[in-house]
């Protein structure tokens, strides 16, 4: 056998159990994710920024991070909706490099995958629970939802992920709004495909037993750019990418049509700078078209307390996956869109 057993089985319940929302943040949580709900229906205007870091590698700077996120919320809540990035498992292309706090609770440490589940769950609870945000992770892992699916409010798949059928199956018993991101080859039929199959009733397997889901309409669509066959970045957040898209969209006839803009990732060629200008030219092309504005409602954006990346966590509160947006450009960012959407 190739598997070699390193702990005990894990016992779901139990993990379940620490870090459980009670009492007023339970209550807050469920009022947030209404909110988040109506915004995704179309009956709520906002529009919605999921936003931090690229990876949640350092507790202390992601709560850093989540304090003044919170702060700020409360300033622009009556345009913006905030949902935290609190990324904690990582795709990594060729199997190498930082995977996620929930392999390495210790960033300069080894695997230890069963204190990492702990370390996920403590991470999300502390954030939802000291500041009042709700959160946003990626789906990495489908079998691991169920660790994690009653403190999480928004969920991601990935660029790798979105055509694997087990995502998409499980994505269609998701109670929350769940972004589907383009693929790295930047083939819209695969994300649509994506999405059609999170929205419908599905019947598979999953971690042991025979499930039925009923579908999930809060399902949408993510563009987060491609890389073609010469390794060149090619944007898909452009006026005429989107009304493409849109057009897509209203052929398939999908439920609660929505786009979200990676500002980041093949977008901007992961210069991290370039998610200000990627955010002001899609406000500008919502102005100018109402199809646009209807839309395109929301940005995806990463951003931490420092500018840049690091290889080895030497800066607090400096990535050390992909680039982010430092927290005075992150910040200067928010209130121009808030003012934008003001005029």
């Amino acid at each position: 056998m190739a598997f070699i057993p390193e702990s005990d089985k894990i016992d779901v319940e139990k993990v379940r159990q620490i870090s459980k929302l009670t009492g007023q943040a339970l209550s807050r949580k469920e009022a947030r994710d209404k909110e988040l709900e109506a915004i995704i229906k179309g009956e709520d205007d906002r529009l919605l920024l999921v936003i931090g870091p690229c990876s949640s590698d350092n507790e202390d700077a992601v709560l850093d991070y989540a304090h003044r996120l919170a702060d700020l919320q409360e300033k622009v809540k009556e345009r913006v909706f905030m949902v935290m990035r609190v990324y904690t498992a990582k795709p990594r292309t060729n199997g190498d490099g930082y995977k996620g706090l929930v392999h390495q609770p210790d960033a300069q440490g080894q695997p230890n995958l069963i204190n990492g589940i702990k370390a996920v769950r403590n991470l999300h609870y502390r954030v939802i629970t000291e500041t009042g945000l709700t959160t946003a992770d990626e789906m990495l892992y489908p079998e691991n939802l169920s660790l994690v699916d009653d403190l999480v409010s928004y969920i991601a798949i990935g660029a790798r992920s979105v055509e694997d059928q087990q995502h998409r199956f499980v994505a269609s018993g998701i109670d929350v709004p769940t972004g589907m991101k383009n693929p790295t080859s930047g083939n819209l039929n695969v994300m649509f495909n994506g999405m059609y199959a999170a929205q419908s009733p599905q019947n598979f397997l999953y971690n042991g037993q025979e499930v039925k889901t009923t579908g999930n309409p809060l399902a949408h669509a993510i563009l987060r750019g491609a890389l073609n066959e010469y390794g060149k970045n090619v944007p898909n957040y452009y006026y005429d990418d989107l009304l493409a898209t849109i057009d897509q969209y209203e052929e398939m006839g999908l439920e609660n049509p929505f786009i979200v803009i990676d500002t980041n990732h093949d977008n901007s060629g992961k210069q991290y700078l370039e998610q200000v200008r990627i955010v002001r030219q899609t406000l500008i092309n919502r102005d100018w078209s109402d199809k646009i504005n209807k839309f395109v409602r929301g940005f995806m954006i990463e951003s931490y307390l420092e500018d840049g990346r690091q290889n080895q966590p030497d800066v607090y509160g400096k990535s050390i996956t992909d680039p982010c947006l430092g927290w005075d450009k992150t910040a200067e960012l928010i209130h121009e869109i808030y003012e934008t959407l003001g005029k």
